[in-house]
């Protein structure tokens, strides 16, 4: 059971039998009456926002999640085909499951699979990949510098990102998957 005085950024919770994170929340407290919650929470199945208001000390339940590192093996038919590295076990997911992370997918990348009652529910990448550029408008006009402006690049998955400059077609850098932002070029 969860409390709403355990509530943080990130926390999964089920609610009305949908599993569920928060996303942002505030304690709010009444002239008069108790403390209320109010949270906005992510749908882990549909994607969905959801707003609610709970009662300080009111208890929710815990989702029955499980994660399993999977290793990415390739795309055939619009399923992205993973591979459980302890049994060997192969497991399509739509792109629908996989959400945004399918732009920073590389064929044997590790990534995490969330289960929730035994059914793969999404996907989770490492916070950080390295990516090579495959188009970008080339370098060298006066003015490029390294923190002067951005230009977009398209990456070896296919991903649009904004790089400085200073960037090159074959570079390798380095992407945060949550922001799709470039962090560094990785020599």
């Amino acid at each position: 059971m969860i409390s709403t005085s355990d509530f943080r950024k990130g926390l999964k919770l089920e609610f009305k039998n949908e599993p569920c994170e928060i996303i942002d929340f505030q304690h709010v407290k009444m002239g008069r009456g108790g403390a209320i919650v109010r949270t906005k929470m992510k749908s882990l199945r549909t994607g969905s926002i959801l707003e609610q208001t709970f009662r300080s000390g009111e208890k929710l339940e815990s989702p029955q999640l499980e994660e399993k590192k999977m290793q990415y093996l390739y795309m055939q038919d619009g399923m992205y085909y993973f591979m459980d590295e302890d049994t060997y076990e192969q497991i399509p997911l739509t792109s629908d499951q996989l959400g945004d992370a399918k732009k920073f997918l590389k064929e044997n990348m590790v990534a995490v699979i969330l289960y929730y009652k035994g059914a793969p529910l999404s996907v989770e990448l490492p916070t950080f990949v390295e990516l090579v550029v495959t188009k970008t408008a080339p370098a060298g006009f006066k003015g490029d510098t390294a923190s002067g402006g951005n230009k977009p690049a398209t990456l070896e998955t296919g991903a649009v990102v904004r790089v400085p400059f200073h960037i090159n077609e074959g570079d390798t850098i380095k992407v945060d998957t949550r922001t799709s932002e470039y962090i560094e070029r990785v020599k």
